[in-house]
């Protein structure tokens, strides 16, 4: 490594934020950048392990500690090229990643972590100012031509990838614009939309077609998909969420958060929230505000998080959030060791910004005035008790502490189900599995029916995007390999191999 002593001399530094009273009047990006100096002491700190676990950590294979030498030794066009090997948008997993690869971090045995994340969204950003991110065009066309439908991080790496391999590519989008998840789902606070637009761009420029307002099995027919298209990837996500199925469920301020989020998103860039109810069919029809509201997010996830820090700027008079789980601990424990995923505290920049956070609760049932509206939550406290790997198994309700909180607004924030199945699955006649998602091989991504493949959370179910693009990428190469006899992509343990 460039600093063999690095990791002696300078420790764990994040970028600094713009102030809570500041960034809560806008929806925009609020951390800063790295100093040159502050970028250089981080890639410093990486230490040239003998096995460096933070390889094994990442769902892509990302070779972390080569880029990080090649960003202290301030050799951008080399960090940059090792990075896109292995990940095509670092923009974003730079942002919204949670960062498994700093979990199984070798310093963080005793030390913090490398601020891996960081430094990859500063390569990226970096490589986009000096002009090094330029469009990959195929020099050969295959003939053969792909659907991708869905454009989230899985569909857009599929997409990608193979349209590098030279095939024609055609992504199919419900929504207005391309993006899925990245683009209604996550805050502009978290991840600005022009970063989204920007790539999209970028992969227009490399061949790739974007069809919007394409919802197949709607107004696109599914048997025209399979007439026209040698291959067929699904890659809609895990889009049916999971509802709370108490008391008052149908009453006027009771929403899922998705909801709620893709609205904001929404209006964020001058779009009606409520418009093309007949073409994506999964618009609400009325609006879900929170100004001047008492807030209750039911829900401790990130999604959750997200609905925090929405209602704080929109502008609501309390926000409150509820986890069903009892209070993580805020280090490691014996039953999560490094390099281990640890289920330690997290506490977001939306908590920052102000919320009550409470864990080890239930909500038993909403409640509401003459006219239909929320107007109070029924809650009660749980005591749970853990099973033998330490992790909590069983509840009981604590006697006597059965109460009522004001609230207008309640956001459902549990998480997915499985994909939606009505319209474009039924219709194909996938098959699926006990979890309700897309049935197919473990490393084939190959359904039932021999030209469809399906990848990301649409087949793994709910998990993290930067899992949607590896396996965006490790299904393009299977569609390649079906198409051409052979395929031309990397897979992630080539690339890994390579490295080490």
């Amino acid at each position: 490594m460039g600093k063999p002593t690095g990791f002696m001399e300078f420790t764990r530094e994040l970028p600094g934020k713009r102030p809570v009273e500041e960034r809560v009047k806008d929806y925009n990006e609020f951390i800063n950048r790295y100093s040159d100096e502050q970028l250089n002491k981080q890639s410093a700190r990486c230490m040239n392990c003998g096995i460096p676990f933070c390889h094994n950590g990442c769902p892509l294979g990302n070779v972390i500690p080569e880029f990080n030498d090649a960003v202290y030794r301030k050799n951008w066009e080399e960090a940059y090229d090792i990075l896109k090997s292995t990940n095509n948008f670092p923009e974003f997993t730079g942002r919204i990643c949670p960062a498994p690869c700093e979990t199984a971090c070798v310093l963080g045995i005793n030390q913090p972590a490398i601020t891996i994340e960081e430094i990859e969204k500063h390569i990226i950003e970096v490589a986009f100012e000096k002009g090094l991110v330029k469009p990959q065009k195929p020099t050969l066309r295959t003939g053969k031509k792909v659907a991708v439908i869905g454009s989230g991080p899985a569909g857009l790496a599929a997409a990608a990838q193979l349209n590098y391999a030279g095939h024609q590519v055609t992504v199919y989008e419900r929504d207005e614009k391309p993006g899925g998840l990245l683009r209604y789902g996550i805050p502009d606070f978290k991840l600005e939309k022009w970063v989204v637009e920007r790539r999209v761009a970028l992969l227009e420029e490399e061949g790739v077609v974007f069809k919007c307002h394409s919802n197949v099995g709607v107004n696109v027919r599914v048997n025209d998909l399979l007439r026209e298209y040698h291959a067929i990837v699904l890659a809609g996500g895990s889009t049916v969420p999971r509802d709370l199925a108490i008391p008052g469920r149908d009453l006027n301020g009771v929403h899922f958060a998705m909801d709620f989020l893709k609205q904001q998103n929404k209006r964020n860039y001058q779009s009606d929230p409520l418009a093309f109810k007949e073409i994506e069919s999964n618009v609400v029809g009325e609006n879900i505000l929170t100004t001047g509201k008492n807030v209750v997010v039911i829900g401790g996830g990130d999604t959750g998080s997200d609905c925090v820090g929405t209602s704080n700027r929109q502008g609501a008079v309390s926000v409150t959030q509820f986890e069903l789980l009892p209070k993580p601990p805020a280090q490691r424990t014996d039953f999560m060791p490094w390099p281990s995923y640890p289920m330690v505290l997290k506490t977001s920049t939306s908590h920052e910004e102000g919320c009550e956070r409470h864990w080890a609760i239930a909500t038993k049932s909403f409640i509401g005035d003459e006219q239909g509206n929320l107007k109070a939550l029924q809650i009660v406290d749980l005591e749970w008790s853990s099973g033998a790997d330490g992790r909590p198994s069983q509840f009981k309700e604590v006697a006597g502490s059965v109460r009522e909180i004001p609230c207008e607004r309640a956001f459902l924030a549990m998480g997915f189900l499985h994909p939606q199945h009505k319209g474009l699955l039924e219709e194909l006649g996938v098959d699926l599995d006990e979890r309700g998602n897309v049935r197919a091989g473990e490393k084939s991504f190959q359904t039932n029916i021999p030209k469809v493949f399906t990848a990301g959370d649409m087949r793994r179910g709910q998990s993290l995007v930067v899992w949607a693009i590896s396996e965006g990428r490790e299904c393009a190469r299977k569609v390649d390999e079906y198409l051409m006899g052979q395929s031309v992509l990397e897979t992630k343990d080539a690339m890994l191999s390579m490295a080490l």
